[in-house]
């Protein structure tokens, strides 16, 4: 196993299983992969470049690529295929060698590393969900394999789960619904060596926020569009290159492109509760133009935009509340009072019981919706689901977490009282994450 505290190690020993795995001739990932090894190699993993870098636009010659739905077998089945099975273990290992060990100094930091960031990007994180023919992975879309993908990450841990994520975001929605002039400008970037810190920017520091009727506005002026609002909770702000921001244009929601160096935007710190790994930033646009041609798809994109990112973030809940279940279910039996382990007093069993239990049926309706997404078909009852049994259990699971341990669960010598502030996020996030 490759030592934590070697990055180019330990992405080298991904890379290198992922290369030679049987799977990866089936996925189409042979070259790719084999590219990834090579230039790992060569550039030592590299962290993400310099902020600002100007993104050459390139003028659109035709019908933009998408990647076509999944096939529907007719059998409910939820187990992963091989090639899943393969993404997810390498994922996990990640995980568990380097995000959890890692995770305390991220949060103490407000920082997730470079490094780390980098090994996610050489593993091809933002690659998922681009068209093979645009330099992706795949020919067929798949919000399942996102799904069980950010279920892993964050099972190491949330905060550096969500950076590591936000630029894969970006991609997904260019890959999704932007047309071929935008794909040509942007999608080269996250299909290279150098991946840019890039922001899905949807939610604002507003009482009672609705996703679907944002404060920020976009105003037509001739052949252009004015940007003025402030967004919350953008993810590595203040190193990002790319936004993909939400605002109300012509009353109805949109997404719209805003390149870091535009005139008009300032970013500044938004210290959070959890999630702060992820390193918050507040994202203020005052008089931004940009191109009509900025636009990303049309207002029903959006709202499709605000149902996958909430599949997203039922995933990270889930994989988070696996390392809370897990981590309890040894502590209870190893806790002893009165002569014998807390985990024999029944009123403690059930509680981690329940845990359990809300957990398994949050997973389920998770990758349900994931997999009628990846279809095609209309997912709006159990993207609500998933959403509301997410928002409810990340916190019921976070808060049994730390009263199981008691007086432990409140201090910072066990990992619980984070994953109860990163659970928290879950309820009140919008965007940020995309299956």
């Amino acid at each position: 196993m490759a030592n934590r505290k070697d990055p180019m190690g330990i992405g080298l020993a991904v890379l290198n299983r992922i290369a030679s795995s049987p799977a990866i001739d089936r996925l189409g990932l042979r070259k790719a992969a084999e590219r990834a090894v090579y230039q790992g190699a060569k550039s030592g993993f590299q962290a993400v470049g310099t902020a600002n870098r100007t993104f050459k636009r390139v003028k659109g010659t035709g019908k933009a690529r998408r990647q076509s739905s999944a096939s529907d077998s007719g059998l409910f089945d939820l187990t992963p295929t091989e090639d899943q099975e393969m993404i997810v273990g390498v994922v996990r290992e990640f995980a568990a060698e380097v995000l959890r060990p890692g995770a305390d100094e991220a949060d103490g930091a407000d920082l997730t590393p470079k490094e780390v960031l980098a090994q996610t990007s050489e593993f091809g994180l933002t690659l998922l969900n681009v068209p093979e023919e645009l330099g992706g992975l795949s020919e067929e879309r798949s919000a399942v394999t996102g799904v069980l993908v950010s279920e892993a990450l964050a099972e190491g841990d949330m905060g550096q789960a969500v950076a590591c994520l936000a630029p894969a975001a970006v991609a997904t929605a260019i890959s999704l619904w932007g047309s071929d002039e935008q794909q040509q400008t942007y999608l080269p970037a996250f299909t290279g060596d150098d991946v840019p810190a890039a922001a899905l920017a949807l939610s604002e520091p507003a009482a009672l926020f609705d996703p679907l009727s944002p404060g920020t506005t976009a105003t037509r002026q001739g052949d252009a569009i004015v940007l003025d609002g402030i967004k919350s909770a953008v993810i590595r702000g203040t190193e990002a290159e790319l936004f993909v921001v939400g605002a109300l244009l012509d009353g109805e929601p949109r997404l719209i492109i805003v390149e870091s160096g535009a005139t008009g935007v300032s970013l500044a710190e938004d210290p959070s509760m959890g999630l702060r790994a992820a390193s918050l930033t507040r994202l203020k646009l005052d008089g931004v133009t940009v191109p009509e041609s900025a636009v990303l798809g049309t207002s029903e994109d959006y709202r499709e935009c605000v149902r996958l990112s909430r599949i997203a973030w039922a995933g990270l809940a889930v994989g988070t509340g696996k390392a809370v279940l897990d981590y309890v279910k040894e502590y209870v039996k190893t806790r002893e009072a009165f002569g014998e382990p807390i985990a024999h007093r029944q009123s403690v069993a059930f509680m981690v019981a329940n845990i359990a239990i809300e957990l398994e049926g949050l997973r389920l309706v998770t990758l349900k919706a994931a997999s009628r997404a990846e279809q095609g078909r209309d997912a709006s009852r159990e993207v609500a689901l998933a959403r509301r049994l997410a928002a409810d259990y990340g916190m019921k699971i976070g808060t049994d977490g730390v009263q199981l341990l008691g007086g432990h669960g409140f201090v910072k010598e066990h990992p619980v009282e984070r994953w109860y502030r990163d659970l928290r996020a879950v309820a009140v996030m919008e965007g940020v994450v995309l299956v």
